[in-house]
């Protein structure tokens, strides 16, 4: 089968797409299960353009002897676009409200935030900033702790380096980034005051018994890239691990539906922000 023309993408068969798919899981134990085919399919077939696969089975072929090429595949697939403070009114509802309300209510423990698809770390460290302007004397006392997940190995690598480029940063307050960013030739290092708050872990959002538990966790745009079957089950695993109480952010194109959203109530609206019931 060959590459259609006028930039239109090649049509993956099934058997193709089902031994991508087993390559792939006896990689790294990444599953393609519950991924939308569509959006799937599209990054593959970036991937055939680019070793310039005559078509999808040539790529495959290629595929299953290059350990380089399921990497490529691999960063393409759970590639996530973040910078800091993405959607600063979200930052700012947090910051003001949700926060200060979750250490009032839970004085005698620590709260347990979870920035889940955490891409290059972005978000986990935006919390971390924020506890560490807003939420010192908690910090402190070891009443907050914040962990970060991905998907991709590679991508928490780069999350734990903590290097940036300035395009990432350009919701970071300019007094903010004067005193918690270093200057590296091109690019900006988060002090490791801050980098060191935040614990990084590989996480497959598939892997929906293995959510620990928690008082906040933010999945911003990830769960549009789920059928809506395999959202409603992430969504109720979320429920689960939350504490009594416990918030769930999502992204602005995202929302609860069908039975989950009984077990939330909805903070705001606009922020996608709701609570477990």
């Amino acid at each position: 089968m060959t590459q259609l023309p006028g930039g239109c993408e090649a049509e993956i068969s099934a058997e193709t797409f089902d031994i991508i798919g087993r390559v792939l899981k006896a990689r790294s134990g990444f599953s393609l299960e519950g991924y939308k085919d569509k959006c799937v399919k599209r990054r593959i077939n970036i991937r055939v353009r680019a070793t310039q696969a005559p078509s999808p089975e040539d790529y495959c072929e290629l595929l299953i002897h290059s350990a380089t090429e399921q990497d490529h595949l691999l960063r393409v697939l759970t590639i996530h676009v973040s910078h800091f403070f993405r959607n600063p009114s979200t930052f700012q509802k947090l910051s003001k409200e949700i926060l200060p309300a979750l250490l009032e209510e839970r004085p005698d423990r620590p709260l347990r935030l979870m920035s889940m698809g955490c891409a290059g770390g972005e978000e986990p460290y935006s919390l971390a900033l924020i506890i560490r302007e807003h939420f010192a004397t908690a910090l402190a006392e070891g009443r907050v702790t914040i962990q970060g997940t991905d998907v991709d190995a590679a991508t928490l690598d780069n999350a734990r380096a903590a290097l940036y480029h300035p395009d990432r940063l350009a919701e970071v307050a300019p007094e903010l980034l004067a005193r918690w960013f270093i200057r590296e030739g091109e690019r900006f290092r988060l002090h490791r005051e801050i980098s060191s708050l935040v614990d990084f872990a590989h996480a497959d959002l598939n892997d929906i018994n293995g959510f620990q538990e928690c008082d906040l966790i933010l999945c911003r745009n990830v769960l549009i890239y789920f059928e809506r079957g395999r959202q409603e089950e992430i969504l109720n695993s979320f429920a689960d691990a939350l504490r009594s109480g416990g918030t769930l952010v999502l992204g602005k194109s995202e929302t609860l539906f069908g039975e989950v959203r009984k077990r939330f109530r909805t903070v705001c609206p606009v922020e996608r922000i709701y609570r477990v019931i």
